[in-house]
């Protein structure tokens, strides 16, 4: 009769109630972004997560992302009749301010010689710089530079390729003459592959992930590289002579063909490119304005936590898809049973407190994630 109507529209009322539909989420995010922070990777919110797991294609910063981003003098050449050490004091006194992994790299080269002044430094971004020293107009900086200025370096035309088979950077110090630019000094930079980034690549790879350098440098220096870390120059895996100030579009470009991509830098002139991939990752050795930028920050300059990254997201969001179903298959499944009566209030309370500790529980199942990515390449 009534009672056992009212019975019944208790039941039903305690079952329909979507307490677990509200716990599927949060706790899931709270369990997931929570063991990722434990392994250093920091994710800021729940979009960062829900992109991450749907990344196709992950571009690098090749400085001081994928290489240790110290790089050292390996190599220089005096124009004829020069000499050498006159030269390398004269460069790196035109480096003396700066705070530029190249200037001090050039500073380190020309240790204990003594350094002329050089006044007043104007500084090229993405180029180099340019100084008066004794009063002469000396220029230091990227060879593309130096020859849209007017440098003719031919007569270092087989050391340039020797250098940059090595995949090492080039950069000339010039002075300028009436007739455009006299080379004065040509300086190669080498750098070192991260320890561990070329199995990290190669375990991305493995996941199905598609892959491309960003780098700064000339193509063949930068495809040398390239190849030390496992990357593919001959399958687009290299964007080379790419300027700071151009990574962003480099990114925007890789999206337009539908992919979902990961931008993965350090750097300060990454935080656009980071800002304008789908899901920015912030190596943590990096600043704060690349911290920003990014959905994702990674504490340590391991390669490796771009892979754990990707993975704790996917399984993340897995996690949040499999305690939605459940959550939504207990109510399903309770309301007609608790309609015809054969859940009693108390065995209904009971199911919906069930349905929540059984999402919250297949949540923290997260908590055990381990990443293991190391064992793939």
């Amino acid at each position: 009769g009534m009672e056992a109507a009212l019975i019944h529209a208790v039941a039903v009322l305690v079952i329909a109630c979507p307490c677990a539909l509200g716990l599927a989420t949060p706790a899931a995010i709270m369990a997931g972004t929570g063991v990722a922070a434990k392994h250093g990777i920091l994710i800021k919110d729940a979009q960062a997560l829900e992109l991450a797991q749907r990344v196709d294609t992950v571009a690098f910063d090749k400085t001081g992302t994928l290489t240790v981003g110290q790089p050292r003098v390996v190599g220089f050449v005096a124009a004829p009749g020069e000499d050498e050490s006159t030269l390398l004091a004269l460069a790196a006194s035109l480096q003396s301010g700066s705070e530029h992994p190249l200037a001090r790299a050039v500073l380190a080269a020309a240790q204990g010689l003594p350094l002329p002044l050089a006044q007043p430094l104007q500084a090229v971004p993405g180029r180099g710089v340019q100084a008066q020293v004794d009063g002469r107009t000396l220029l230091l900086g990227s060879l593309r530079w130096l020859q849209a200025e007017g440098l003719h370096a031919d007569a270092w035309a087989a050391e340039l390729a020797t250098f940059q088979a090595q995949g090492a950077s080039v950069s000339a110090l010039a002075e300028r003459v009436s007739g455009g630019l006299r080379p004065l000094l040509l300086l190669a930079f080498g750098d070192e592959p991260k320890p561990g980034a070329r199995e990290a690549l190669a375990a991305l790879r493995a996941r199905g992930l598609h892959l491309v350098m960003i780098s700064g440098d000339n193509r063949a220096a930068a495809e040398a590289m390239a190849r030390r870390l496992g990357l593919r120059p001959e399958d687009g895996e290299v964007l080379a002579e790419v300027l700071p100030g151009d990574k962003a579009q480099a990114v925007a470009r890789l999206r337009e063909g539908g992919r979902v991509v990961a931008m993965v830098g350090d750097g300060v002139n990454d935080a656009p490119a980071l800002a304008a991939a789908d899901v920015g990752l912030a190596m943590g050795n990096g600043t704060d304005v690349a911290m920003h930028a990014a959905g994702i920050t990674l504490m340590r300059g391991d390669v490796a936590l771009v892979g754990a990254a990707l993975d704790i997201s996917a399984r993340t969001v897995a996690k949040i898809r499999q305690n939605l179903f459940w959550a939504f298959a207990y109510n399903t499944a309770g309301i007609p049973l608790a309609a015809l009566g054969y859940l009693s209030p108390v065995i209904a309370g009971g199911a919906m407190a069930l349905s929540s500790v059984s999402v919250m529980t297949n949540a923290l199942l997260l908590k055990r994630w381990k990443f293991t990515d190391r064992s793939v390449g």
